[in-house]
């Protein structure tokens, strides 16, 4: 998401709203028509216009923003940029609050008020996005706090974006109760999959990793019941420190226990939020874990289990492990940096996390 404030000039709009961007102009003072229900909304980098319209002017940049893009304009100036046409990375944002405090979580959680806040926003956001839409994300925080209103919101996607992926990011725990798989079986979409965090075999290693007690036990019971209603699951595992020595035994736990997920990713740490605090609990070279990583990742597919790495360079890797390599960064936060410039494999890797503070001294082109 990209947010923009207006700098201290007037906002001539009445309430916060979510409009389409309908029209723009290059150049110097460009301007951008967002059109929603009570009429266009006109925003402008140039303070200079007459402000008695239904305006916001004096903003930053608009550069960003083309046609079909759906914006959030909020009464004190705020533009928040929710869904992009030029994007393939776009999520529904549900909440900042979490009923896990993951030690390296890249958005730590707040407990806040918000759950009507965002459910609001997302209800008319869904509403708005193209038909043609290919994948959206839903994200958090964690998405089942919202309770019964998020199997509306599923099933409003449901009827709406028909043809559209969707990709949850959920810690799982709520999916021990039966009746949540239960319910979410009934909006009866088979483009939704389930991505849920396994760390380790060995119940207290999860637990302590997102600290929180019995997390363990509530995820594999949550994988059990969302499997009997036939829901579609992906198993995510971050990697560092804490993780890495148990990930061949972690593999193994999968294939014997959880057969049925149709995919396994492994993560590379996003050095941001809890993890710089958590630095001497969490950072690790990759280079320090690539033989339990390998061992872990062709266990797996010599399995015939589908499996994925997320979130680390080439160069960082194997080349065992270069076919499982995908480009999973948002693309809003993916960067290179000057190292990358002459490598001979730059179109084919994924790059680095923007938003990380640190990144890996091995980093280097591949000639």
């Amino acid at each position: 998401m990209i947010q923009l404030k207006a700098r201290g000039v007037p906002v001539n709009i009445f309430q916060a709203t979510l409009a389409i961007v309908t029209g723009k102009e290059k150049g110097q003072g460009t301007i951008a028509y967002a059109s929603q229900e009570n009429g266009d909304i006109l925003l402008t980098t140039d303070i200079s216009r007459n402000v008695s319209q239904r305006m916001v002017t004096n903003i930053p940049s608009l550069d960003h923003l083309k046609d079909g893009d759906i914006i959030y304009i909020t009464t004190n100036g705020t533009i928040n940029t929710l869904f992009r046409t030029s994007s393939p990375h776009n999520s529904l944002f549900i909440t900042d609050r979490c009923n896990s405090n993951c030690l390296m979580c890249s958005q730590p959680p707040r407990n806040s008020d918000d759950l009507d806040h965002f459910f609001k926003i997302n209800s008319g956001l869904i509403s708005l996005i193209p038909k043609s839409t290919s994948e959206l994300g839903i994200t958090g925080g964690e998405p089942t706090l919202l309770g019964k209103r998020f199997i509306s919101l599923l099933q409003q996607i449901t009827l709406e974006l028909p043809e559209t992926d969707i990709h949850i990011l959920t810690n799982g725990r709520s999916f021990a109760w039966k009746q949540i798989p239960q319910s979410l079986s009934q909006v009866n979409n088979h483009r939704i999959v389930y991505g849920i965090p396994l760390y380790s075999d060995f119940y207290q290693l999860h637990d302590y990793i997102v600290q929180s007690k019995d997390a363990f036990n509530q995820t594999v019971l949550g994988f059990h019941n969302m499997a009997r209603n036939n829901l579609r699951l992906e198993i995510r595992i971050v990697l560092h420190q804490q993780s890495y020595k148990r990930l061949p035994a972690l593999a193994k736990f999968i294939y014997r226990n959880l057969p049925f997920v149709e995919h396994i990713a492994f993560m590379g740490l996003e050095y941001t939020g809890y993890t710089i605090k958590n630095n001497e609990l969490l950072w690790i070279e990759p280079r320090e874990y690539e033989n339990e990583l390998e061992e872990a990742v062709l266990f797996l597919d010599s399995m015939d289990m589908t499996v994925s790495i997320y979130n680390l360079p080439l160069c960082l890797l194997k080349r065992s492990l270069w076919k499982f390599t995908r480009k999973s960064i948002s693309d809003w936060k993916q960067k290179y940096l000057d190292e990358c410039a002459d490598c001979i494999l730059l179109d084919q890797c994924g790059g680095l996390f923007d938003t990380s503070k640190r990144h890996s001294r091995y980093i280097k082109a591949i000639h």
